[in-house]
């Protein structure tokens, strides 16, 4: 990645989506599903031609510090989600964790 290569992360509503990008072009999104406040996040992706840059985590982290931002809560169905949420505390987060993800 050069330094000309700004990396940003926005919500996309009528996707249903966070979005990330670098520079002009999208390197992935993870989806969720709105149910009032509460976001079910479904699904993670990193195009490939992005991979082993930490793309993943930097786009959970700002969706999740987002999310915390806006009051919402969210319920970790995408199994990245889930292990982000396990290993990083954020700040306001509302998790609902779903029953079999609470059995250890």
């Amino acid at each position: 990645m050069s330094d000309d290569e700004t990396i940003r992360v926005d919500r996309q509503d009528a996707e249903h989506r966070y979005r990330i990008r670098v520079g002009d072009v999208t390197a992935g999104f993870t989806e969720f599903r709105q149910d009032g406040t509460r976001l079910r996040f479904v699904h993670t992706l990193i195009d490939p031609a992005f991979g082993g840059r930490g793309l993943a985590t930097t786009l959970v982290a700002a969706a999740m510090a987002d999310v915390a931002a806006r009051g919402e809560e969210v319920v970790p169905l995408c199994p990245f989600v889930a292990k982000y949420l396990r290993s990083h505390e954020v700040d306001g987060l509302v998790v609902d964790w779903p029953a079999e993800q609470n059995a250890v």
